[in-house]
């Protein structure tokens, strides 16, 4: 798949006080997380649907993916001690789905979303043109949505 682009290199703010005044870091990978309801559906998923690979998956409950510059941390929801899918102080339990997302730049989403339509795909909208690109949001196992854009306009791509 002709997925474009990574994040660039930035100077890491915030570092705790101990550190050194003249030490940089740097953070070139940038990591998100989604709660899903089957962390084995969704790796399938990001890896034959999306071109995405398997970092490490220690455990049912949870799995590490990278494509690119892009961590994507899958954890399922109340799925033990310790982790993102567990519960919060007041018994809520982090569950799939909303509209925060990350997004994908390709180089031809018109035949992308053909093929993924052929594989079963779920969309949540058609293509949508919009002042920079197109795009259309892609649904993992759990519902969690993925922007696949494709840029019209050279300030939009990165």
């Amino acid at each position: 798949m002709a997925f474009r682009g990574s994040v660039p290199r930035r100077t890491v703010v915030g570092l705790p006080a101990d550190r050194d005044a003249g030490t940089e870091d740097t953070m070139a990978t940038v990591s998100v997380r989604y709660v899903v309801h089957d962390v084995d559906a969704a790796i399938e998923f990001y890896r034959s649907s999306l071109g995405f690979e398997v970092l490490m998956h220690p455990a049912a409950s949870f799995a590490v993916l990278s494509h690119g510059d892009l961590r994507l941390l899958l954890s399922a929801p109340g799925a033990g001690p310790g982790g993102g899918g567990q519960a919060m102080p007041d018994g809520r339990v982090p569950e799939p789905g909303g509209w925060n997302r990350f997004q994908l730049q390709v180089s031809d989403l018109s035949a992308l979303v053909e093929t993924l339509r052929g594989q079963g795909a779920r969309f949540r909208n058609d293509i949508v043109v919009g002042v920079g690109g197109q795009q259309i949001l892609i649904e993992d196992p759990s519902g969690n949505p993925v922007e696949l854009f494709q840029p019209t306009l050279p300030e939009a791509a990165p």
